[in-house]
């Protein structure tokens, strides 16, 4: 064959093969790039769905602020069952003494204990002219201090069965055992039993009493 044929198939062969190496070396690092950002965006995925995960698994009160109980008025006007006593805090003016720094124990009447009493007697005692007889009923609702029902329960064993508590107003409650349950004797010998003990205010604890007590 004519070597002046030769020379430029040798050459055409040589660049055809160049090109042929250099787009299987491209190929190769597209191959070798994809699977490590496939592996970049599946870590990236993870991460967020862990994170997601760990939120879900915080505490309640991580994530926000905690939930406090409310003072005594707070608490009392919660509840269906003492809207007649809630009423009679703010005819007497107690609101501000109730949701002050205490602690206090309040034995709280429920609605149907103020029901009890004489027909008319509630409508009299929420009268302007009659606040100062209703305070001192309310007050002598109310002990000093935060006495929740075992440590009740423990005054009256240690005071031998009967425990005298004095009230805010300066009177005396009578506390026993009876029934299962704590039985409250006022001044004038009538009796209530607590119903529901220790609703726990931040400012003190109060317990449900079926009757209204008198001075």
């Amino acid at each position: 064959m004519n070597t002046k044929m030769l020379l430029p198939l040798a050459l055409t062969t040589a660049l055809a093969a160049t090109l042929s190496m250099s787009a299987c070396a491209q190929k190769t690092d597209a191959d070798t790039s994809a699977p490590a950002a496939m592996s970049a965006d599946t870590a990236a995925s993870d991460r967020m769905s862990s994170d997601s995960m760990s939120a879900d698994r915080m505490p309640a009160d991580t994530m926000g602020d905690a939930v406090t109980a409310g003072d005594i008025v707070d608490t009392a006007s919660q509840s269906p069952d003492h809207s007649t006593l809630v009423a009679a805090v703010k005819a007497a003016d107690l609101v501000g003494t109730l949701q002050g720094a205490g602690p206090f124990t309040v034995f709280a009447p429920t609605n149907a204990a103020f029901d009890k009493l004489p027909e008319g007697t509630v409508d009299t005692l929420l009268q302007p002219e009659n606040k100062a007889d209703l305070a001192g009923i309310l007050t002598y609702h109310v002990v000093s201090g935060s006495v929740d029902a075992a440590t009740l329960t423990d005054q009256i064993k240690d005071a031998g069965g009967k425990a005298e508590l004095t009230t805010v107003n300066g009177g005396t409650l009578t506390a026993e055992v009876a029934n299962g349950g704590v039985k409250l004797t006022d001044a004038k010998g009538n009796s209530a039993m607590v119903t529901t003990p220790d609703l726990m205010a931040s400012n003190g604890v109060i317990h449900v009493i079926d009757a209204v007590l008198l001075p």
